[in-house]
């Protein structure tokens, strides 16, 4: 099973947040759990490559 960090918050009665990879991406659900769910859906569209132009973030040693 693999996992992906993710950053949530909470607004109001609106759980938002995005995969830490992917931070470009917000997604929302009226629970924590849905908050989840729309971000695996979001993963899968995201990698899938039915989306043009995906940003990501990365890590680049330097020294």
């Amino acid at each position: 099973m693999q996992t992906r960090k993710f950053v949530y918050w909470q607004d109001d009665n609106m759980w938002l947040g995005h995969l830490e990879e992917y931070p470009d991406y917000i997604t929302q659900g009226e629970t924590l759990d849905e908050l989840k769910e729309n971000l695996k859906d979001l993963y899968k569209e995201l990698t899938s490559g039915a989306i043009a132009c995906v940003h990501k973030v990365a890590e680049l040693e330097v020294a």
